[in-house]
């Protein structure tokens, strides 16, 4: 009887990016050139399992804190999402206290203040883009803002945010809820603005 002689094992490429040699495998499975690139590899493996269990990790601290998270804290999201969206919003416009287009900071500038109105604070007509100085060293600004949301909006729907309002007691599921659409919408006129 005539053993088989085995198959001549046909070259491969080392699958180490940086060298990417051709070599002639001793075993199957083997993808590496040399000691040199079998360590490479090994390295590349654990930094990718270091860095899986380490966004698992991150994940689950995500997921630790939003629990420990207050209805107040979820206020604060929900309010920093809006602010983000009027200034997407408005951004091709000028603030709407003084009329300039400036390189500063702005702000979503509330008409009644969050204090004094907050049933008002999530209201797309009474929040506009706003310069700092004009938020900050101006206390609003207020009577060029009136004048200026006037001619935006119209006579009646200021006189309606003037008006008196039913308060609001938001349950931390529809500030959840108000925080994800908000972000949305802004995401989307982002898009619209970079295309």
């Amino acid at each position: 009887m005539i053993a088989k002689q085995p198959k001549p094992r046909r070259p491969k490429k080392c699958s180490v990016s940086s060298c990417k040699a051709s070599f002639i495998p001793r075993e199957s499975f083997q993808t590496w050139c040399s000691p040199d690139c079998a360590v490479a590899i090994a390295r590349d493996r654990q930094q990718r399992k270091r860095k899986a269990l380490a966004q698992v990790e991150r994940r689950e601290i995500k997921v630790r804190k939003e629990k420990l998270k207050s209805r107040a804290d979820h206020l604060k999201d929900t309010q920093h999402a809006f602010n983000a969206w009027v200034r997407a919003r408005d951004a091709a416009l000028p603030c709407i206290s003084c009329g300039r287009h400036h390189e500063g900071q702005y702000h979503a500038g509330h008409y009644r203040t969050v204090g004094a109105n907050p049933e008002l604070r999530f209201e797309p007509l009474n929040a506009w883009k706003q310069c700092a100085p004009c938020n900050n060293h101006l206390s609003g600004n207020l009577i060029n803002y009136r004048i200026s949301l006037l001619q935006r909006i119209g006579e009646e729907k200021v006189a309606w945010l003037e008006g008196p309002h039913e308060a609001k007691k938001y349950t931390v599921e529809e500030l959840k809820a108000m925080t994800a659409e908000y972000r949305a919408k802004t995401r989307e006129l982002k898009k619209g603005q970079a295309a």
